[in-house]
């Protein structure tokens, strides 16, 4: 029973994790400077509003799920398309203003833009009768994927980043105006 709940709490981590670790890998192009200090406090704030927003999600439940599943979809498409159309504006610019994870607006930005799933799947947990010791479980194993995904994406990208400049940053936000459009449409 126990293994059943893990790889389900898993399953579900790693399927709300994508994004994160798609958002901070594009977004992490343009960093400079990167080490562990810095790429953990970001995904730490990745990983609070995910939980947090999963948490809301099954608090609310009936209430939230009717209002996010009609704005979610737009919601997470905006926001993406502002970092990543930031990104890509700024891959021709000759000055270097970086849009990247290095300011508190991005990285609300990139961490609300890939939670909003995790609050359908929280409303979603909560009409199925979810206990609140199963979504404390369940939120404790998305809190470690998160942090795992978001480190990952950002040493790849910064990796990227370092090798390959200006382009990798415009390429990285054509893919997330990508993410955007297939959470607005859905193609995936």
């Amino acid at each position: 029973m126990m293994l059943d709940s893990l790889l389900g709490a898993v399953l579900l981590s790693l399927s709300l994790c994508m994004d994160c670790f798609a958002v901070s890998t594009c977004s992490s192009v343009t960093v400079k400077k990167l080490n562990l200090g810095s790429a953990l406090w970001i995904a730490l704030i990745f990983a609070l509003v995910h939980i947090g927003l999963l948490f809301a999600g099954w608090a609310f439940g009936d209430v939230v799920a009717a209002y996010v599943e009609k704005a979610a979809h737009w919601i997470g498409f905006l926001l993406l398309l502002f970092v990543g159309g930031s990104m890509l504006a700024e891959s021709f610019r000759r000055e270097c203003e970086v849009r990247d994870l290095g300011s508190l607006r991005n990285i609300l930005l990139g961490a609300v833009a890939t939670s909003i799933d995790a609050m359908a799947v929280g409303a979603s947990l909560s009409m199925e009768g979810e206990s609140l010791r199963g979504i404390a479980f369940k939120s404790a194993v998305l809190f470690v994927f998160t942090i795992i995904t978001v480190v990952t994406g950002m040493f790849c990208g910064h990796r990227i980043g370092h090798r390959y400049g200006k382009i990798a940053q415009g390429i990285g936000g054509i893919v997330l105006i990508f993410i955007g459009l297939n959470v607005l449409f859905g193609w995936i």
